[in-house]
Order: C-alpha cells, then structure tokens, then sequence
C-alpha cells in the first residue's frame, strides 16, 4: 500500500517505541516523515531516506512552535511521544508530587496541545489528519499496579481534548482521532515487562493474547486513522489493548 504517496506526516517520540513504529509504518506506505524527539541520538538511527530529523524537547513551547512554523506543508500528525512520570513524583494522589503532577502534565498533554497548536495552520489547508496517542489508563483508571494519578489524567486530557479539537474542526475538514494503547512492549514498559506479578495479570488484563501488544499494533491503527480509509472517521477513540477496556 501507498497510502501516504506525497504525503508529509510529522512523528513525535520518533526515536523509540511506538513513534519509531509509527515513523517506519507511514514511510513504508510512502510518506515523507518529519521525526520529532528530544533524543537526537535515537532520531539518527531511524535510517528512513529523505526524512527530516528535529531533535525538540516538546515541554518547549516556543521552540515547538518557532520549529513547526518553518515547515510549508504537513498532512498529519501523530501526537506519540510521552511517557511515565514516576521518577518525577507521580503516584496516587495522596503520594503525587506537585512536580511530579505538573512534569507529567506537561510532558504527555500539553505537549500535544502546544503540537496540535503549532501545525494547525498547515494541517487546516491540507484537510489533514491528528492522531493523539493516549492510554488506557485515560478511560478506565488503574488499580495498586497502575496507580499514577498524573499520568491517567494526562491521558484523560488528552481524549477531551482530542475530541474537542475533532468538534471544532470538522467543518473546516480537520480530523482529529485517539489511539489509547494498553500495555505495549516499548521501552517505556520496561518497569511492567520486568514485573511477574504484571506478566501473570496479562491473561486478565489483555485476555485477547495474554502478553503484551507491540509498537507495530499501535502503528497500524494510526496509519488507518491518518489516512484516507479513515475519511468519515473523528472523534473516535480507538483501543489498542488486547481486550483491557472491554470489561
């Protein structure tokens, strides 16, 4: 499939995990990738032809925009990158830092917004396509294991705002989707994977496989909402989790 021939999709969190997947999956499909991450190191090794390599620290707000407004054409945009607060301070609420609230804030929801805001104008004349990558965790909470409060909320935030933006925007031709993924074999997981009493919760947790999902599964279901297969599609909230929210 050439589903994104001529096409220019910016990926945030392109230097590992699922943003890396979602990277390789669009460009094998023919799209030109604008990789975002604050890991230039990581950004170096994609080894994908012809794409643009921005190493940005996305809690920059004026960098975000300074660099997103240099850029004529963009025809979507995978909102991917983020990640766990824990060693900033996030857990429950009684134990939840306020650096470790605001960090994790910061970090995964408005990143996204400050994104979204910074490649609105381009996205706005090519009738584009937003996939914000939340969690789980943003519609059904978590219990002892999963108890980061920051984070379920930032993930929350990033669905009412996704699907404010998908309210909003329909007219002008703007859609805006989210993928809430559940446990995925990333780096970020590496905490859960290295866990035997999370590994044994799987069958329950995810009874679809019993395992962990994989970048890959992430990166499909955004190349179906990025492209045009998804064309009466917004506002949706697409579960890549092996069955977790299903109960």
């Amino acid at each position: 499939m050439h589903r994104f021939a001529e096409k220019i999709i910016v990926v945030t969190g392109a230097a590992s995990g699922i943003g890396r997947a979602t990277a390789l999956r669009l460009h094998a499909e023919g799209a030109q990738i604008i990789a975002v991450d604050r890991d230039a190191a990581g950004l170096a090794t994609l080894g994908i032809a012809a794409t643009t390599i921005i190493p940005l620290d996305l809690t920059d707000a004026p960098a975000v925009l300074a660099a997103m407004s240099a850029i004529p054409q963009i025809d979507g945009l995978c909102n991917a990158a983020g990640g766990s607060g824990r060693r900033f301070g996030d857990g429950p609420v009684g134990e939840c830092t306020l650096e470790g609230w605001h960090t994790t804030l910061d970090m995964n929801l408005t990143s996204q917004f400050v994104m979204s805001k910074a490649c609105l104008p381009q996205l706005l004349a090519s009738r584009g396509a937003i996939v914000n990558v939340a969690s789980v965790l943003g519609l059904v909470g978590g219990d002892a294991d999963f108890a980061t409060h920051a984070y379920a909320a930032s993930k929350a935030g990033i669905i009412g705002l996704s699907r404010s933006m998908a309210a909003y925007y329909a007219p002008q031709g703007l859609r805006v989707n989210v993928i809430a993924p559940g446990l995925i074999a990333t780096p970020m997981s590496q905490r859960a994977q290295q866990n035997d009493h999370i590994r044994a919760r799987l069958t329950q947790l995810q009874p679809l496989t019993g395992d962990f999902g994989s970048a890959e599964d992430v990166a499909a279901a955004a190349a179906y909402l990025l492209s045009s297969d998804a064309k009466f599609v917004t506002g949706t909230v697409l579960a890549v989790d092996g069955g977790w929210t299903t109960y």
